[in-house]
């Protein structure tokens, strides 16, 4: 534990940098000099108006974000989005192609299948459980596909993308919610990029969205207002009131970030803190954990043991050692430690000594 705080492994909500959460505490009372809560603060006022625009300014300046790209606030979650971009970017051909490696796009491509008329599935690895992104000759790409979607993490298996697949003219278009400003990315190669910014950037109630400015044009019809992106640019996120708290705190997040080192700074500790885990598992065979190991997600780390009985008694212990939330996914089974930038690597080598330990009564 630290300073009476326990190490939360959970998947999302996560935990937020502890300065973040101290500074939130100074300002909630009086933010920015206004006399208010930025809990109670209209998003019309001269103080929101510097917050919203600070965070935009914020990810933009942080992943790099070219200036022919849009920052967006959305509602609904990234789930949200999963009908809100065939909406927006189905337009032209009707038909998408989308990479389902595990259960968010698997659930994106459900969805597209609602409103474009033909969802194309391009690549899957459920054949294998998920235990693996699909590799580019697994994959068969559309030219005639007006975007190309993935889902850049997978939250519940615990695998990540390590290449951007070729799909040429076609926009690739991503869902990063469980590994979103985790370490650089090139903007540039992906047509728009979102993510629910409860893992890495903020409590839950707001979706990043960043969209090359080339697709933002009039959606389908039936579109709603709150979700059509042309509306939503041309009124700076503020069609109604937005998400107020969640936006502020993407805003202190980002400050931190850009006070800290940006994102090299926090790739280089998470790439420490997952080799601690990785490097543990690798080294016995008490605990297994079942993806390949090229693409293995630095944010959330699945493993089990030989029985779903001491599988059950680990997770049972956590609370004494000043853990939570290491069950795994019911999908998976097993256990899951989600270890998003916030988390210190302190928490992972506690995490590792709590494995040892039961390893050796067990």
């Amino acid at each position: 534990m630290m300073n009476g705080r326990i190490y939360n492994f959970s998947a999302g909500p996560s935990m937020l940098p502890e300065p973040v959460l101290l500074r939130i505490q100074e300002e909630l009372l009086n933010c920015g000099g206004s006399g208010m809560s930025v809990l109670e603060m209209s998003h019309r006022s001269k103080v929101y108006d510097d917050i919203i625009c600070g965070a935009v300014e914020n990810v933009r300046e942080v992943m790099q974000v070219p200036d022919n790209y849009k920052i967006l606030f959305l509602h609904g979650g990234a789930t949200g989005l999963f009908a809100a971009l065939p909406m927006n970017l189905g337009t032209k051909s009707g038909i998408a192609d989308y990479i389902v490696s595990g259960n968010f796009s698997g659930g994106a491509y459900k969805e597209a299948k609602k409103y474009l008329k033909e969802a194309r599935l391009a690549g899957s690895s459920e054949a294998d459980n998920f235990n693996h992104i699909p590799t580019p000759e697994e994959l068969t790409l559309s030219p005639d596909a007006d975007y190309l979607h993935v889902c850049w993490n997978n939250t519940i298996f615990g695998t990540t993308w390590k290449y951007i697949p070729d799909s040429g003219d076609v926009p690739l278009i991503a869902d990063m919610s469980s590994s979103i400003m985790s370490e650089p990315v090139d903007v540039s190669r992906f047509g728009a990029i979102y993510a629910g910014v409860q893992k890495n950037l903020a409590p839950a109630g707001v979706t990043l969205l960043i969209i090359r400015e080339d697709l933002i044009t009039d959606p389908m019809p039936i579109t709603p207002k709150i979700w059509n992106f042309k509306t939503q640019v041309e009124k700076n996120s503020m069609l109604n009131t937005p998400p107020t708290f969640p936006i502020y705190c993407v805003k202190l997040v980002t400050d931190y970030l850009k006070e800290t080192g940006g994102l090299e700074a926090i790739a280089k500790k998470n790439r420490e803190k997952a080799a601690i885990l990785y490097d543990y598992l690798d080294s016995q065979d008490f605990y297994k954990t079942s993806v390949k190991k090229e693409d293995r997600s630095m944010m959330n780390v699945t493993f089990r043991t030989s029985s779903e009985e001491l599988d059950k008694a680990f997770v049972a212990g956590q609370a004494e050692r000043g853990f939570s939330n290491l069950k795994g996914h019911r999908l998976v089974g097993g256990m899951r430690a989600s270890i998003y930038n916030a988390m210190p690597k302190e928490g992972v080598e506690a995490l590792v000594a709590y494995m040892k330990d039961f390893a050796a009564a067990h």
